[in-house]
């Protein structure tokens, strides 16, 4: 009886994060803005939030912001990422969002 319980605690799929953005600030030919996706798209299939990229080299303010940081990574405004996406970090936060 208890392991039933226990076996749909952990089958409990993850809250939804609809109202969670993510905006991505990225640069033509980066590959580690594309490592940067592509582990934030796997983690979107799980939990909904929205992911938003945005080109650098599309305005100078960007630029001047931003430079040769990219990918920046800011959850709901605030910057989490800078260069690099750390997975570990990203699933704490994400848990704590939810």
């Amino acid at each position: 009886m208890a392991f039933a319980f226990f076996s749909r605690w952990f089958k409990r799929s993850p809250r939804q994060l609809s109202d969670v953005r993510l905006v991505v600030y990225t640069r033509a030919a980066c590959p580690l803005c594309d490592d940067a996706i592509e582990i934030l798209r796997k983690y979107q299939q799980e939990y909904g939030f929205t992911i938003e990229t945005i080109d650098v080299d599309a305005s100078e303010e960007l630029k001047r912001d931003h430079g040769n940081c990219v990918p920046v990574v800011a959850i709901d405004g605030t910057v989490r990422f800078r260069g690099h996406v750390n997975e570990v970090l990203l699933k704490r936060i994400i848990q704590h969002l939810g």
